[in-house]
């Protein structure tokens, strides 16, 4: 029988690129969003994955739509922690607003993702859990304080979960992209865009499919040894 697998802020972008590969690679997936109901009718009608609306940074928001995910689909056994936003600022112009929406969203929310999931996947005795972090997480960024702190978090996380869950039969592993071309980065001004791609061994963006790949690959069966880890693809811009 096929997995169910969940991505969060699967709608568009790179969420929406894993949620279509994992589709095609014959998972049962569905997604979550927060605001954009037109977007995500239009995902829906594209693709005919199930689109499921929640804030994934609260905590009780996060058990009743895993709930409703259980009912229509199946338990969680893969779980994508794709959900993001940025609120961009240097530190000395940027308001606990700001750090606090980036945290809860970015952070917050894999810690409430995953608490609702885990406990289901330990008494299975699997599971894959796979965290969308970013290079900015790695290696800073200006004016992303807030943005660097929240996914060089995960990174953290994800190697004490992983430890702690490595004998249930759960893989718990963290992909840092690089510059994608997304809506978000697309938007980028195009001298700012050409600085950032000459910075690129590869010469160009990423794209939201080899993410999509990445992932293929660590939820699968083949990956049962692999975990605690972080996947770059980045094109070279940044080795670790």
């Amino acid at each position: 029988m096929a997995r169910t697998a969940l991505i969060t802020g699967g709608t568009r972008g790179i969420g929406a690129a894993i949620a279509t590969g994992l589709a095609t690679a014959g998972y049962r997936v569905g997604v979550t969003y927060q605001g954009n109901d037109d977007a995500a009718a239009a995902f829906r009608q594209e693709t005919g994955i199930a689109t499921f609306k929640w804030d994934v940074g609260d905590f009780e928001a996060c058990r009743a739509g895993v709930q409703q995910v259980t009912e229509t689909l199946g338990p969680v056994e893969i779980l994508v922690n794709n959900a993001g936003i940025t609120r961009d600022a240097t530190l000395h112009r940027m308001d606990p607003e700001q750090w606090n929406a980036v945290i809860q969203t970015n952070l917050t929310s894999v810690f409430n993702m995953v608490r609702v999931t885990i406990e289901g996947m330990r008494e299975r005795g699997f599971g894959r859990i796979v965290q969308i972090a970013s290079i900015n997480g790695q290696k800073g960024q200006i004016g992303q304080a807030n943005y660097a702190a929240a996914k060089a978090g995960l990174l953290g996380f994800t190697r004490s979960v992983a430890q702690e869950n490595a004998r249930k039969g759960i893989t718990v592993n963290a992909i840092a992209p690089g510059y994608i071309a997304t809506d978000m980065v697309s938007a980028v001004p195009e001298d700012v865009l050409d600085k950032i791609v000459a910075q690129i061994p590869v010469g160009r963006l990423g794209h939201a499919e080899e993410i999509a790949q990445a992932v293929r690959y660590l939820v699968s069966d083949e990956a049962a040894f692999t975990t605690g880890t972080t996947l770059t693809v980045n094109g070279g811009q940044y080795m670790t």
